[in-house]
């Protein structure tokens, strides 16, 4: 059973915003739908919420009764993949439109959130390589999580909304923190570093559908022989990009992060045909 079945429907924005917070982490999608404005006799301030999902109403509410039902049926259409809106915003008649009784009128917000469509990339490691990486990926449509225990390389990444940084004490302590369905990139300070990574993202199963890490075929046939040894399945074992990037440029950090971001972009490409 969900953890939110039986949580009571009115609760506090932050209680709301909280729990979206955590359905977004989960990769779950879910619309807010908020009174944006009124007239008349209607069943709710101006500035009431509701979480919406796909199975139907998680917190809040907008009212109660026709008008939150028609809410529901509304927030959910959006959210299915068919719908490429990400915000609408709705007047509606309480009593031509959803049937009730009194004549007012409501504006509704409807905001949509699809962490499940939005393209997560998550480097291990802030190096040379990750800070050209992540300046690229910062300029494109996702968002990027770089995780390392170095603080003064974390700092050397760019500003942006964006990219989050994770500090950590070593780097497979946080799979918390990987969305699922995001694109892993490995690329820690060697092979002793990288191989506790995928050996975690081996156990936690985020569903990356693409993870590489940066070697080379000596690196990739030592790494994958000792997964195996380790118990890792050969399944994941095969889904490891190693070497990681296409083939061409030189051999400096920037030729290597662009490297990498084309084979990133061609991968997120073909796995959306999928």
């Amino acid at each position: 059973m969900p953890s939110w079945a039986n949580a009571p429907m009115a609760i506090s924005h932050i209680d709301l915003f909280q729990e979206a917070v955590r359905l977004h982490r989960e990769g779950r999608p879910f619309c807010t739908v908020t009174v944006a404005d009124a007239r008349g006799s209607i069943p709710q301030e101006i500035g009431a919420k509701a979480l919406i999902g796909r199975d139907g109403l998680i917190c809040g509410t907008i009212g109660g009764g026709k008008i939150e039902a028609y809410g529901c049926d509304k927030a959910r259409a959006l959210l299915t993949p068919e719908s490429g809106l990400r915000t609408m915003l709705e007047r509606v008649n309480l009593h031509r439109d959803v049937g009730m009784t009194c004549a007012g009128e409501m504006t509704l917000l409807y905001e949509v959130f699809r962490p499940d469509f939005e393209w997560n990339v998550v480097v291990f490691g802030a190096g040379h390589v990750a800070q050209k990486l992540c300046r690229l990926l910062v300029e494109l449509d996702c968002r990027v999580i770089c995780i390392d225990p170095r603080s003064e390389w974390l700092d050397r990444l760019p500003h942006s909304p964006r990219l989050e940084r994770r500090l950590v004490k070593d780097f497979a302590d946080d799979m918390d923190c990987v969305p699922r369905g995001a694109f892993v990139v490995v690329m820690t300070m060697g092979h002793a570093t990288d191989l506790p990574v995928l050996q975690a993202l081996f156990r936690t199963d985020v569903g990356a559908p693409f993870i590489g890490v940066l070697g080379s075929d000596s690196k990739a046939a030592i790494m994958r022989r000792e997964l195996r040894a380790g118990g890792v399945a050969n399944e994941f074992i095969a889904r490891i990009n190693c070497p990681l990037g296409e083939k061409f440029g030189d051999n400096t950090p920037a030729d290597i992060a662009v490297s990498i971001l084309s084979q990133l972009v061609r991968a997120r490409r073909e796995s959306a045909t999928k």
